[in-house]
């Protein structure tokens, strides 16, 4: 049996502390590397009129739902039960944490729900939806469509 000697023990602790920092750093990269961005340019500004927009976008009484209907995503908009056309100004359909994904999805309206063709693999999604109302109210909205799993 051999004696464990000073040696020893700081190799134990070098490599246990080489493996910590070596997590921590292969971590951070990813997070940095993986960041999607800003979502404003400025937060001050966009927070002026926040309370203004949402007011304005809650009168609107819009039930917002986004689900997969197999290669198709599917939106409707209604007011008490009733269909909504907006007018959709942007949309993007990707993960919450990464814009590798991102695809901006080509709608067309059906009669009762907006259709766009989507790839879709299992697992949790974001649409990001910015529409105008008839009035020119803005809506913008996160909705999270599931994937099948």
């Amino acid at each position: 049996m051999t004696e464990i000697t000073g040696r020893h023990v700081f190799g134990i602790f070098a490599i246990g502390f080489g493996i910590i920092i070596g997590v921590n750093l292969t971590l951070a990269w990813n997070a940095v590397a993986t960041f999607p961005g800003l979502e404003v340019k400025n937060s001050y500004v966009a927070s002026q009129s926040y309370d203004k927009d949402r007011a304005a976008q809650i009168a609107l009484n819009w039930d917002v739902d986004a689900r997969l209907e197999e290669t198709n995503l599917v939106v409707t908009f209604s007011k008490n039960g009733v269909p909504v056309k907006p007018v959709i100004e942007s949309a993007v359909f990707g993960r919450a944490t990464s814009v590798a994904d991102d695809q901006m999805p080509e709608f067309s309206f059906d009669g009762t729900a907006f259709v766009a063709p989507i790839e879709a693999p299992s697992g949790n999604w974001n649409l990001r939806i910015v529409a105008r109302s008839e009035n020119g109210t803005r809506f913008q909205q996160r909705i999270v469509v599931r994937g099948e799993t």
